[in-house]
């Protein structure tokens, strides 16, 4: 049997509250971030920052280039959380179900 969750935490150099809005507002931008893993971003469906808006997205993963399409499901601004739904990508081979939640925390040095 597979993995049935996994979790990842990254460290950034930013303000969470950046971070939240740049993925709620502008994930358009994330590529130029991340441009050796996601290359680009594109609205399919809905309004950028809503429930319900559908994305596609172009990025590399071990030695491949793929494609993935997510939905938003969730903005809860209060936890600083968007929850995406895989509703097509490459790791769906592997995986019933995948979501992406994004949540940033405020560490303390």
């Amino acid at each position: 049997m597979g993995l049935s969750s996994r979790t990842v935490q990254i460290k950034i150099k930013s303000s969470g509250d950046v971070f939240h809005e740049l993925w709620k507002t502008d994930p358009h931008q994330v590529p130029s971030l991340t441009p050796t893993t996601i290359q680009n971003c594109q609205t399919h469906e809905g309004e950028v920052g809503t429930v319900g808006s559908v994305l596609f997205w172009n990025y590399f993963h071990d030695g491949k280039d793929c494609v993935s399409k997510t939905q938003i499901m969730e903005i809860d601004e209060g936890k600083k959380l968007i929850t995406f739904k895989l509703l097509e990508d490459t790791l769906m081979e592997f995986y019933e179900k995948v979501t992406k939640d994004i949540e940033t925390h405020h560490l303390k040095n």
